[in-house]
């Protein structure tokens, strides 16, 4: 299994409240390759935000492994895990998270003068990255002046401008209408054609699911593959 990009074996994740124990992820796997589409859909509540934090090192499993490129990603120390998640993983949730002050030209380039880069390369590396998502004309302009699917396009650009091997997208259109979702899902397969960049989509609606290339279905913290299409 660790020979996947991402991947977990017999993930377990319970809370514990006084003598009251949750469990919200019972003994799942998953294998993500390379250059992958894939979907994970489940009700609110399911397990699966849980199981991507995991994945992306936001969160500890109570049980399991967790593998990156071939290594365990789980024991890893907290400024390893840091400088992968800054590095190689990119984050997407339903709420776009941009700074209100920045611009979106600085909003994109915040992770890349985190890591290091210099500013100019960086604005130019983001300016690259906005223009790859349409956004060629809004390089000034900051969240207010934009859209909900402009923002979110924005959030998709911050996430893609390092370059990783995958992109984690939390309920990315769950603030959208249907017809801008669409539109950020069709986004998707366009990045992931034109960079290579896997994704790893959590949604509640089946329809958008659907146009990824592999989907899975997680209910009550157990996961189980949709066959295919």
């Amino acid at each position: 299994m660790n020979n996947a990009l991402l991947s977990c074996q017999q993930l377990c994740k319970t809370y514990q409240e006084g003598q009251l124990q949750t469990e919200v992820l019972k003994k799942v796997n998953i294998e993500i390759a390379d250059h992958e589409l894939v979907a994970i859909v489940g009700s609110s509540g399911s397990g699966k935000s849980t199981l991507l934090h995991i994945l992306g090192a936001l969160d500890e499993p109570t049980n399991g492994e967790v593998f990156f490129k071939g290594q365990r990603l789980d024991i890893l120390s907290s400024n390893k895990q840091a400088k992968i998640r800054n590095q190689d993983i990119g984050f997407v949730y339903q709420f776009h998270h941009l700074l209100a002050d920045f611009t979106a030209t600085e909003n994109v380039a915040m992770p890349l003068l985190i890591g290091g880069v210099a500013v100019s390369e960086a604005r130019t590396r983001a300016q690259d990255m906005l223009a790859m998502v349409g956004l060629d004309h809004r390089f000034e302009h900051r969240p207010s002046e934009l859209s909900g699917g402009e923002r979110q396009r924005v959030a998709i650009a911050r996430a893609l401008v390092n370059n990783p091997a995958i992109v984690l997208a939390d309920e990315p259109t769950g603030n959208l209408d249907h017809q801008t979702a669409l539109d950020i899902y069709d986004l998707m397969r366009k990045l992931n054609a034109e960079s290579g960049t896997a994704f790893l989509v959590v949604t509640h609606d089946t329809q958008l699911a659907s146009k990824l290339d592999r989907c899975m279905y997680m209910q009550d913290g157990i996961l189980t593959e949709v066959k295919e299409k």
